[in-house]
């Protein structure tokens, strides 16, 4: 058996912001919402995306809910085109992110940005090549 990622998890300070940010400020689909837990989906392809109490997540997984700054982690946006990578990056500046990096060229003919959640989840928003 080989490892799959079928969900992704963030733990979330306020539930409601985080549903209302990513249902209504990004799009995404609402499959389940119960007290304490959320999951999303956010497309063909892409895993499910779960928002669970940041506390209970921790307590579910027995550690320490402190931790601040940057995590180790970062989520992945791959579109097709710099435009996309424009209007994803707008979408959540206007949902309530932080645009932590804005849009640029690279040196190798890419272009991303990056935007943080309202938790402070980041995510990078990129062309493929």
């Amino acid at each position: 058996m080989s490892l799959q990622m079928n969900a992704v998890m963030l733990g979330v300070e306020d539930l409601e912001r985080a549903k209302k940010f990513y249902v209504e400020g990004m799009g995404c689909g609402l499959d389940q919402d119960y007290a304490g837990f959320v999951r999303c989906s956010l497309g063909d392809g892409s895993p499910m995306l779960a928002l669970y109490e940041r506390e209970a997540a921790a307590r579910d997984a027995g550690v320490s809910a402190e931790g601040s700054g940057f995590r180790g982690v970062s989520l992945h946006f791959i579109t097709g085109s710099r435009d996309e990578v424009d209007e994803a990056v707008s979408a959540a500046r206007a949902a309530g992110a932080t645009v932590v990096k804005e849009p640029a060229a690279t040196k190798w003919g890419g272009y991303y940005g990056y935007f943080s959640d309202p938790d402070g989840h980041l995510w990078k928003v990129t062309t493929a090549a």
